[in-house]
Order: structure tokens, then sequence, then C-alpha cells
């Protein structure tokens, strides 16, 4: 059985002029026979399921079914576990990450999900979305570059991988110090963050692609010598030593199993016949006489 992807997505995506990454993710659900489920748990505006709604409708897919999962009563319904267990791929929006843990945490609705991205259900998640799909969410923390022993709170997520700890909104809003810190707690995870527009669509190998217009900050702490964590006292800045830090734009991947980064594929050489074409062109265009001044006066 082969594992669904899980797309967390870095907040502000793109959805009227060019939605890659929304079209991207509607396609891998399976393009015009695609039936999605969107969980706008985590938002406080009532229109936010619905306008995700729309955007899938314009993409496409068969169907987009609206989960209005406000309550731990909601997420024990039969109705909700049945249309989760009936669609390609989930979209959690985004909004508030700790209503989304408090919310669907340990209930039905989070079991079927996680049962269901095991047997090839794809799940996505936006901003707040995004953080919640990994076992250790980042719930609330500061900004800056620096890490610091009191910048970052952390709590349980929805659990789809271990292997990373999400941020988003990263570069927007600064947020290089609250995902090293959370890090420097327990290097054993891989930090993701997330600029906005920007989605990592991680497959079953466990092996990342960026896709989105801004780039992946990914933090490797494997190699950390060492961390001054367990001394620091609150608001201290944490000294931590040899960590490792790739910066991904589109079309690079990571494999989070063998943590090695690659790059984006070149593109391709010109043709060699075209480009000589074009050489003989720009050759015979530089060879050619200029026009004469009586040339010019008859045609200004």
């Amino acid at each position: 059985m082969t594992r669904g992807l899980i797309v967390p997505i870095g907040g502000a995506e793109e959805k009227i002029r060019d939605p890659a990454i929304l079209r991207r993710f509607a396609e891998r659900c399976g393009g015009p026979a695609a039936r999605v489920a969107i969980i706008p748990t985590a938002s406080m505006l009532p229109e936010t399921g619905w306008t995700y709604q729309g955007i899938f409708r314009s993409l496409g897919v068969a169907a987009a079914h609206v989960l209005p999962l406000e309550s731990r009563a909601d997420c024990r319904a039969p109705e909700a576990l049945a249309v989760l267990g009936d669609v390609d791929g989930v979209f959690l929006t985004g909004g508030n990450q700790l209503k989304l843990s408090t919310t669907l945490g340990g209930t039905p609705v989070a079991e079927r999900l996680i049962a269901g991205n095991r047997g090839g259900m794809h799940v996505a998640g936006t901003s707040a979305g995004a953080a919640f799909l990994s076992e250790h969410m980042i719930a609330f923390g500061d900004e800056g570059a620096t890490p610091r022993a009191d910048s970052v709170r952390l709590a349980p997520g929805l659990g789809l991988t271990r292997l990373a700890i999400i941020d988003q909104h990263f570069r927007q809003r600064d947020r290089l110090g609250r995902l090293l810190t959370a890090l420097a707690y327990n290097p054993h995870s891989i930090g993701i963050g997330l600029d906005e527009d920007t989605a990592a669509f991680v497959g079953p190998d466990d092996t990342l692609e960026v896709v989105g217009s801004g780039a992946i900050t990914v933090i490797d702490p494997s190699d950390i010598s060492y961390s001054s964590m367990d001394s620091a006292k609150r608001h201290d800045p944490v000294c931590v030593l040899d960590v490792r830090l790739h910066v991904l734009i589109a079309g690079a991947r990571y494999d989070l199993r063998a943590r090695r980064a690659t790059p984006p594929p070149v593109d391709p050489a010109p043709d060699p016949a075209t480009a000589a074409g074009a050489a003989q062109v720009a050759g015979s265009a530089a060879a050619a006489p200029a026009p004469s001044a009586a040339a010019h006066a008859r045609h200004p």
C-alpha cells in the first residue's frame, strides 16, 4: 500500500492568476475525477471553506466538499467520516493551528486522516494547516533570526510524518530563530521553513519537491555538535553549532530519509542547429550595409 502525498504550504498561496500549487494538488488527486474534502476548522472566517471549494471547482475537480468541523462532536459525526472515506485528497485551511489540534486531535476524523493518508489519500495544509501535519507542531513563537530558549511552543500535531517540524510564512515573518529553537530542543527532526506561495510535495518515499514562487529553508540538525539549550534561561539566546542549512527553490528536491538535497534541473541546452541558424542570421544582419540617408528620407 502506497502512502499518499503530504503537502505543507507556506500560506498565502496564489489562488487567482496562476494557482500552481492548488492546481498541482488537484491534478495529483485525480484531476477531473478528483474528489476533495476541505476542512476550514483553523479559520475564524466562515467563508474560508467555501472560497476554497470555489477554487477547486474552477480547477475542474469532480467534487469539493466543505466539512465545517467546529467541535469535537462534529469530528465524530458519521456524515463527516463518510465523506473522508470517499475522497482522494483533503485540504486543511489556514488560521490557528491550536484550533486544529484541540478540535481534531484524537478524534475519529484525525484517525481517518492518518489511515487515509497511509492508504493513498493525499493531505495538504496551508499555513496553520501545514504546521499541523507533522507529529510535533509549532503552536506559536517569536519572530527573529536568533534562537532563544523561550521563543517557541510545541504541541502535538496530526502526526502524518515524524521526520520533520514544519514552519510557515517563513521568510516573510522572520521565523528562522523559532525553527532553530524547536530543533535545538531535540535535534532529531528536520526543520522545514516554507515561504509564502511555496509548497513541499512530500512523496511516499519521503522525498519532497518544491513547488511555488518562493523558497523552502531546510535545516538538518543531525550534525549538531553543541547546544546550550539545557543551560539557557528564559529569553537567553541559544548557542547551536554545526547546523546544516539548505535553501531550495522550485524544482529542487530533498530526501528526508537520506538527508540529501538535489538542485533544480538545469534548462536544456539549445539545439545546436537552431543556435547555428540564429548565429548565421545575426551575422548576416551585421554584415548588411547601413541604409543611405536618402533611404531614411524616403522611409522615416
